[in-house]
């Protein structure tokens, strides 16, 4: 005996709903848990440019000192805008042979770097960075500990060169 054959039912082929908001579900929590990630490696990459930046002034002034047996004149307290320009080779009463101690990139929001006000931390592009020079010789200039503008602590160096900014997790040193 043989029996009918039935034909088929069309079969679809493809997700149905329930499986779609499972897969996007999936994705929205693996896309929050990875967040805090992505913010951590910009957090560390901000830090590490304003770290390298503080060097890279104090280094430059210290240059600067080396080739004209004298600190850059004015009384510094920020990097300002003429400050960076006597670094960087633009002021010929300042830095008469030119000499570019300092590369100063414009400012771009995570990178830091010069506008209107100076030399600016990767975070703020309103607040120049704060330096101390050791303008009496003696080997000792007054720093920030707390991230403020004025100094709270001595130490022996020539030139400390910080950013301000109140917020620990943010401040960031040449001398430490």
């Amino acid at each position: 005996m043989k029996f009918p054959i039935r034909p088929r039912a069309h079969q679809f082929s493809g997700f149905t709903l329930i499986e779609m908001l499972i897969v996007i579900s999936i994705i929205v929590v693996l896309a929050g848990l990875a967040f805090p990630a992505v913010n951590g490696a910009i957090d560390s990459a901000r830090k590490s440019q304003a770290k390298s930046t503080v060097t890279q002034i104090a280094a430059a002034v210290t240059a600067y000192e080396t080739e004209y047996g004298k600190l850059p004149s004015g009384d510094a307290t920020t990097v300002d805008l003429s400050f960076v320009q006597i670094l960087a080779g633009l002021d010929n009463v300042e830095n008469p042979r030119r000499i570019v101690f300092l590369e100063a990139p414009v400012w771009k929001k995570g990178k830091g770097g010069t506008n209107a006000q100076g030399y600016c931390d990767p975070w703020d592009e309103a607040t120049p960075y704060s330096i101390a020079l050791d303008d009496d010789y003696d080997n000792e200039i007054d720093v920030s500990t707390n991230g403020s503008a004025t100094g709270s602590e001595t130490i022996r160096k020539k030139v400390g060169v910080w950013n301000v900014n109140t917020t620990n997790r943010y401040q960031i040193r040449s001398w430490d």
